[in-house]
């Protein structure tokens, strides 16, 4: 079962991610924008950023490690159960997270 702290570990492999707060929760930001969030117990669940088209598709999967609330509808973020989700495939989303707010030198790379 990944943690936040696995979560940091695969973002820290990402260029110029940090660990920081976003709406007074830890969170992760690249280039001081954020693409993860883990929310407060009570809401449960890491939030992750996403195209629309893969949000709906990782809904409609029926997989129990992902889930939306109506605070969420209509907006690129996908949340994630950490205690269901699959380490491979957690790792590909905070990637995807991570490269939809990374500024364009980064996500292309050196020319």
């Amino acid at each position: 079962m990944p943690t936040w702290d696995d979560v940091i570990e695969l973002a820290s492999r990402l260029p110029e991610t940090e660990a920081s707060a976003w709406y007074r929760t830890p969170a992760l930001k690249v280039a001081g924008k954020g693409f993860a969030r883990l929310r407060t117990e009570a809401e449960g669940g890491l939030m992750l950023l996403c195209d629309p088209t893969e949000k709906a598709a990782l809904l409609a999967s029926g997989d129990e490690a992902f889930f939306t609330t109506p605070h969420y509808d209509g907006h690129g973020s996908i949340l994630v159960n950490l205690a269901r989700v699959d380490p491979a495939q957690l790792a590909e989303l905070v990637e995807e997270a991570w490269r939809l707010r990374a500024p364009a030198r980064l996500v292309d790379g050196p020319d």
